[in-house]
């Protein structure tokens, strides 16, 4: 066996089962999840439509860098969303949903030869990033993210004789579970990094569609044509429809950027059998070139936070985020709870599921940033996520009595 597997945590939603063994749930009260991020607002008929009416294409093997019309319908909306100009043929690649690229693309950049190879990432963060490292041959560092300034990512933390040994950061914009967008001097800041130590940035913006303010997230790509970066050396954007078009099972997205990095990525994927099924990116043009639908969808989450926003701030140190579906809330000291606490209880009393933020945080030097807090994921339709958001509201002022 791979030794490497030993060094792999368990997954939040293992550590979410073994918390709630043994509770009893409350039989008077539905069962309400905001443990998981998995979008349930309606998937759109065209797209459905579109995969049904191409099954013939089940009888082809895909090529790996996916079709030419499927790379330019995903060209042609990073124009629309971001103003930019990005080659279809050398620049980007679908992928069958960022998570599986996330993790491939650490396996295609890391050099485990190289004494200390080290991956940056943020704290709190997405467990993909620690186990596609650690599966690479490389050790993770984590960075804090502060919440002082907006869950900004405390880059300058990180000494320069760990910066040397940096092959690989991820970063998240929107951030999970923060939902914090990368302003632009940050990018800045990561490019002259990188410039300096080589490293390179896969940048994971798969929440990119779900804001609530009229200005949309700036992308990683975005942010390097602003700063003159026009080759997009040593960045790659992952980007999917999971969220964006609510079809997390269709596995679809794609990355885009460094030609270069692109080209060992598309050997690595023709190798590791990362290629799309026709009828899938059939559906997945369609879904690329339409807006009406993720303007709906952003138009459904928008009313969410705004009907439940009120419900807990009161009982709450929490805020909008600048996007994402995820609340990501501080539990009341005077509680005197920890956030594993604070999930078991809740679900015993009211029959709502949220997750800890511990389980999405690393101890580092003594402190997780993740812990007293919890991650309530808004992806249930409105009325649901308005009872449940009551439910946890009642929950807290009852145990302050």
């Amino acid at each position: 066996m791979n030794p490497l597997l030993q060094h792999l945590q368990p997954y939040p939603f293992e550590r979410l089962r073994q918390l709630f063994a043994g509770v009893t749930l409350p039989s008077h009260l539905r069962p309400i999840s905001l443990g998981i991020g998995e979008p349930r607002h309606a998937t759109p008929h065209f797209l459905t439509e579109q995969l049904t009416a191409h099954l013939d294409g089940l009888a082809s093997y895909p090529a790996t860098a996916g079709s030419m019309e499927l790379r330019q319908a995903c060209s042609n909306w990073l124009q629309r969303r971001y103003g930019i100009a990005v080659d279809a043929a050398t620049q980007i690649l679908p992928v069958n949903g960022s998570r599986e690229a996330l993790f491939s693309f650490a396996q295609t950049i890391i050099d485990p030869t190289q004494p200390g190879a080290t991956v940056l990432c943020p704290n709190p963060f997405y467990q993909i990033y620690e186990g596609a490292t650690l599966l690479a041959g490389a050790q993770p560092c984590f960075v804090p993210s502060d919440p002082a300034r907006n869950f900004a990512v405390d880059w300058d933390s990180v000494p320069a004789d760990v910066w040397a040994k940096t092959q690989l950061i991820y970063v998240c914009s929107p951030g999970n579970p923060t939902g914090a967008v990368m302003p632009l001097d940050e990018w800045q800041k990561l490019f002259a990094l990188s410039d300096r130590y080589g490293f390179v940035i896969a940048s994971d913006e798969c929440y990119s569609e779900i804001y609530f303010r009229d200005e949309p997230p700036l992308g990683g790509l975005e942010a390097a044509v602003k700063l003159g970066r026009t080759d997009y050396r040593n960045i790659v954007a992952f980007t999917s429809l999971s969220k964006r078009s609510n079809v997390p099972g269709l596995r679809s997205g794609f990355v885009a950027g460094d030609a270069q990095l692109l080209k060992s990525f598309l050997l690595y994927r023709t190798y590791h059998g990362g290629a799309m099924g026709l009828p899938i990116q059939h559906a997945s043009m369609a879904a690329w070139s339409d807006e009406a639908h993720v303007q709906e969808n952003r138009a459904m989450y928008r009313e969410k936070f705004a009907a439940v926003m009120p419900i807990l701030e009161p009982v709450m140190d929490v805020r909008l985020p600048d996007a994402s579906f995820y609340l990501w809330p501080r539990i009341p000291d005077a509680l005197g709870m920890s956030d594993t606490e604070f999930a078991r209880e809740l679900l015993e009393s009211t029959n709502v599921t949220v997750l800890p933020g511990s389980y999405l945080a690393r101890n580092v030097h003594g402190h997780n940033p993740g812990a007293q807090r919890v991650r309530l994921a808004l992806v249930a339709e409105t009325a649901e996520c308005v009872e449940a958001a009551q439910r946890i509201a009642d929950f807290i002022q009852k145990k302050l009595k």
